[in-house]
């Protein structure tokens, strides 16, 4: 308060000086009253313009008597002669207060209007801040520091109709937590020691209240401050709300689709197991040759089993990252051929053709988990190609890594379904229920490169077939 009285004392000192300087140059140099009128009304109008009303009355006052004592005959007292003095001087004295109450009206319309301005720009930039979170929790503790930033202050609180949670804009905001509920509850705005509270609202619900100390808020702002905080607060409920619905659908497909793959694929392993072993106990076979083809069946068919229980678990312990990777510099040569070897069973109605360059440098990789993408790979273009068509195994460098690609001639797959094969448990429409799997072998695959720091894509056209992709980094010498 005392450097406010300073200022403003400052003020009305400044302007005498001023009113002193003005009778003192037109005392010597020559002018009619009528421009040292106008010189002092300018002043007024000036005065009241950039120091307010009251500031510009004590001038006029000022100023008429100046005028009336140094320029209105007679010169040097406060009588006039002439009668038409007096309307000069009572219409002078008018026309600085008139002009005086323009002026500070427009001057307060002009603050009023760049006050109005910054707090829809505040407004705004705090509404574009509130649209970045999208979990509620992260929203309330973001919510202080954003009204902090866009309105200023030495910090905010703020409370929900949901938890008694106070949260800050800093641990050590200095505002009364039961005033912040009271204003909750009832709904209604307060001021005490330099704190601004009001509720927060959605429409006539109130949903919070808030909290703003050191910055002085009109009740417009206010409206405005805690309509957005409501609006956003309700904006990411219905999201979160939305997300979980959402997770709980899929999750509820996902076991749906996980139930159905897994029981397509585990009957049939299952019904040539209980064929075999029922034809061996109930028939008398003399022949060794049936009964080793049956006991073969068996064995294949319990590896079937094996694998897609494998399968299973790998995919769970991919889904948690508790990825492995024993690393080390490999040939792809070596790679391939193991896997050819692996597969040669399988691959017998196919025309396995391998093109990997001599020159060709090492990859830096775990070999068990690249053999595995390499084998299901090649197990997919066998399965999913026709007898007796070719299946092309090869590689290429292309700066910092290897791309080894597996070709197959099958009936290739739609540009939509390319987005949705890695996928877990998707199966293409056509070959859902002609080709035995469970639609984790490339989900299983990809993780595993992008575990390597690679990538695995996909390029096909419906008929003409198919080319996988994976690329690895090579290894540094």
């Amino acid at each position: 308060m005392p450097s406010f009285s300073a200022k403003h004392f400052g003020r009305y000192v400044a302007v005498v000086l001023i009113l002193v300087a003005i009778v003192f140059v037109y005392r010597h140099v020559p002018a009619n009253p009528t421009t040292v009128a106008l010189t002092f009304l300018i002043m007024v109008l000036l005065t009241a313009a950039f120091w307010g009303f009251r500031v510009a009355m004590v001038l006029s006052v000022l100023a008429t008597a100046a005028f009336n004592f140094f320029f209105l005959p007679p010169v040097g007292a406060f009588t006039i002669a002439d009668p038409q003095n007096w309307i000069a001087l009572f219409a002078f004295l008018v026309t600085a207060v008139v002009a005086s109450d323009l002026a500070e009206r427009a001057r307060n319309q002009a603050n009023q209007a760049t006050e109005q301005r910054l707090n829809v720009e505040h407004l705004y930039g705090l509404s574009q801040k509130l649209m970045t979170v999208e979990t509620v929790p992260e929203l309330m503790n973001a919510i202080p520091v954003f009204v902090v930033e866009s309105f200023g202050g030495a910090g905010a609180a703020l409370i929900s109709n949901v938890k008694p949670t106070v949260y800050r804009s800093t641990p050590d905001v200095a505002i009364d937590a039961e005033t912040l509920r009271n204003t909750l509850a009832r709904g209604e705005s307060t001021q005490q020691n330099n704190v601004s509270y009001f509720p927060v609202r959605l429409g006539v619900r109130t949903v919070g209240a808030l909290a703003m100390v050191g910055v002085e808020v009109p009740r417009q702002t206010a409206d405005a401050i805690g309509s957005l905080v409501g609006t956003a607060i309700e904006r990411t409920r219905a999201v979160d709300e939305l997300a979980t619905s959402r997770a709980a659908r899929e999750s509820e497909q996902l076991r749906s689709a996980l139930l159905d793959s897994v029981t397509h694929e585990f009957r049939t392993p299952l019904t040539s197991i209980k064929a075999s072993v029922t034809t061996l106990q109930e028939a008398s076979l003399s022949d060794n040759a049936t009964r080793t083809e049956l006991l073969t069946i068996i064995n294949e068919e319990t590896d079937r089993l094996n694998r897609l229980v494998g399968e299973a678990a790998e995919m769970a312990r991919l889904d948690s990252r508790v990825i492995t990777l024993q690393r080390r510099p490999l040939a792809l040569s070596e790679l391939v051929e193991t896997v050819l070897d692996e597969l040669r069973p399988s691959l017998r109605k196919h025309l396995i053709e391998v093109e990997l360059p001599k020159d060709l440098p090492e990859v830096y990789a775990d070999f068990d988990r690249i053999r595995q993408v390499l084998t299901h790979l090649v197990e997919n273009a066998t399965k999913y190609s026709g007898d007796d068509t070719p299946i092309r195994i090869s590689a290429e460098l292309k700066g910092d890594f290897v791309v080894t690609s597996v070709a197959d001639r099958g009936p290739g797959i739609d540009s939509f379904e390319q987005t949705l094969i890695f996928d877990k448990f998707y199966r293409g429409e056509r070959q859902r229920y002609a080709a035995a799997g469970t639609g984790m072998g490339l989900a299983i695959s990809k993780v595993l490169v992008e575990a390597h720091g690679g990538t695995l894509t996909v390029v096909s056209q419906i008929g003409q077939g198919s080319v996988f992709s994976f690329t690895l980094p090579i290894a540094r010498t």
